[in-house]
């Protein structure tokens, strides 16, 4: 048994929480809502959320995995134990924790492959086998309280793509895409089994925080709930001015905090979830889930899918703390300027011409062992090197296959001062948040961050199998200062990577070669195999 110990000093307390089965009026059991200091073990298990069984990576064996809840300034230490032992997945893992900053703890930030964790040659892509769950973070003076009467676990809502084949597998194919979508980890896939949906329960004339949380590796999500406007007060973490829609896109990695006031008549709601997938539909109850109002009969509903009115719009999103962008309000005039332009080829990306390929030595440790400029941190190309206390301005596009693509950046939130698909700037109040939409093919959008937190940070295509693929860059601020901001790095951190070095390929777990002859057994339109370095 490998247990992995995180301290983490950050900030998020909560009420259990029950989702109701839709053919029966009790809750269906549920695990209690974990507090800031507490154990999780993440283990194998079969499991059929929307009807099709199949083994899994899981935390302490649900899907998703428990909430884990905290109140702000709370301080966080989790104890992470590996019971790992499906071969056909992989057996060795970290846990990122996503939206949380990791001032001062950078080597905590937990991503495998990356600037800070150690250093794996397993992909992100665990995720997709199962290692997903919520983390909430509640703040008891929230400035829009106000807004709603209810904010529990019962209103945390997950939306997830789920695949019927390991990850291990699909991560050799070009283009794969999901067998169906998961809310609250229940779901139906096309030509399957009547299996169960999540069902939200609501009282009349009571206001709901809805916390929507986007774990998908995949595709992004048109979600509204039939005859109800949702009021967006929250991005990422950030809160937003309050926002009236009827539908909005989340991108994988977002999450958005809408108010639902049950001003309707009782009965049963569809909550629609639709991803951007070919002839995805809601045949059969798929990509849905219920809102089912109290003494509402336990049947499916009849509520009608309607054209949206008032869709989400980024660019009518404002930060309600300390609006306006660091630095001139003007584009280009930021103390650094950042271009960065994607491309792909063979399903394959390349930023600024360059694909990532993890180093042999994360980027923290080469920092920590005196590499502080850009020709002496590895991997050559992928690390951009950023003076401290800085505003950045960084614009992104794309071309190729694969759109669009969220960006996330890890150890920061952003300003957003172009959306893509707009062609206006916006320094004054823009949405902050921390993933964002590259849009389509020729598009763009611009950023703003101040480099106020030195370490090595990921900045990345929250698409797993674009990360996979070498969508990332390493944004590695203030490098001198690194040692001196951090805290005290564990001596458990610095016996990572020796542990994991010492692994045989069994040991890590994957499938190995035989991953990629499934895969061929699948499709021909495969990665090749010397992407594999594992086998």
């Amino acid at each position: 048994m490998f247990i992995l110990l995180l301290l983490v000093s950050l900030v998020s307390s909560i009420n259990a929480a029950s989702i109701v089965s839709r053919s029966q009026s009790y809750p269906l059991s549920q695990p209690a809502v974990l507090g800031p200091k507490t154990r999780i073990t993440i283990g194998n298990k079969f499991i059929a959320p929307d009807g099709f069984e199949r083994s899994a990576t899981l935390v302490n064996g649900i899907f998703p995995g428990p909430l884990i809840a905290a109140q702000k300034g709370d301080d966080f230490a989790i104890e992470v134990v590996n019971e790992l032992k499906d071969e056909s997945m992989f057996l060795s893992t970290s846990v990122h924790w996503h939206g949380l900053f990791e001032n001062g703890t950078n080597y905590a930030d937990g991503t495998s492959f990356a600037p800070s964790g150690i250093i794996v040659i397993i992909p992100s892509n665990m995720k997709c086998d199962g290692l997903r769950g919520p983390l909430v973070i509640y703040d008891p003076q929230d400035p829009l309280a106000y807004m709603y009467d209810v904010d529990n676990a019962s209103t945390v809502i997950t939306l997830s793509d789920w695949y019927h084949v390991v990850a291990p597998v699909l991560r050799n194919i070009i283009g794969t895409t999901a067998n169906s979508t998961l809310i609250n980890g229940l779901g139906r896939y096309a030509g399957g089994p009547m299996s169960e949906l999540a069902v939200i329960s609501v009282e009349q004339g009571k206001r709901y925080r809805m916390r929507l949380v986007s774990t998908s590796c995949d595709p992004n999500y048109h979600f509204s709930i039939d005859g109800h406007n949702l009021t967006v007060i929250e991005a990422d973490g950030q809160l937003t001015a309050p926002l009236v829609v009827d539908e909005l896109r989340i991108f994988a990695g977002q999450r958005y905090s809408v108010v639902l006031v049950a001003d309707k008549l009782v009965d049963n709601y569809w909550v629609r979830s639709l991803p951007n997938l070919v002839n995805a539909s809601y045949a059969g109850g798929t990509n849905s889930a219920i809102l089912r109002y109290q003494g509402a009969p336990n049947v499916d509903p009849t509520t009608v899918n309607t054209t949206s009115a008032t869709p989400l719009k980024e660019t009518e999103l404002h930060a309600l703390i300390n609006p306006g962008a660091p630095g001139i309000p003007e584009y280009g005039k930021a103390d650094i300027n950042l271009n960065l332009s994607v491309t792909s080829k063979g399903g394959l990306f390349y930023v600024n011409d360059v694909q990532y390929n993890p180093p042999t030595v994360p980027v923290l440790l080469q920092i920590l062992s005196g590499a502080t400029e850009p020709s002496q941190l590895l991997p050559n190309g992928s690390v951009i090197v950023l003076e401290a206390n800085k505003v950045v301005e960084l614009t992104l596009s794309t071309s190729g296959a694969g759109g669009p693509h969220p960006i996330h950046i890890h150890g920061h939130a952003f300003d957003v001062v172009q959306s893509a698909g707009s062609k206006d700037f916006n320094y004054v109040n823009p949405v902050r948040r921390d993933v964002v939409s590259a849009g389509s093919r020729g598009e763009q959008m611009v950023i703003r961050w101040t480099t106020d937190n030195s370490g090595p940070w990921y900045l990345h295509c929250h698409i797993d199998w674009h990360l996979d693929a070498g969508f990332a860059v390493v944004m590695a601020e203030s490098p001198s200062d690194t040692a001196a901001h951090l805290n005290t790095v564990p001596q458990e951190w610095h016996e990572l990577c020796p542990i994991f070095d010492s692994l045989s390929p069994t040991q890590l777990g994957g499938g190995g070669r035989k991953s990629y002859e499934e895969a061929a057994n699948i499709t021909t339109i495969l990665f090749p195999p010397e992407r594999l370095p594992y086998n």
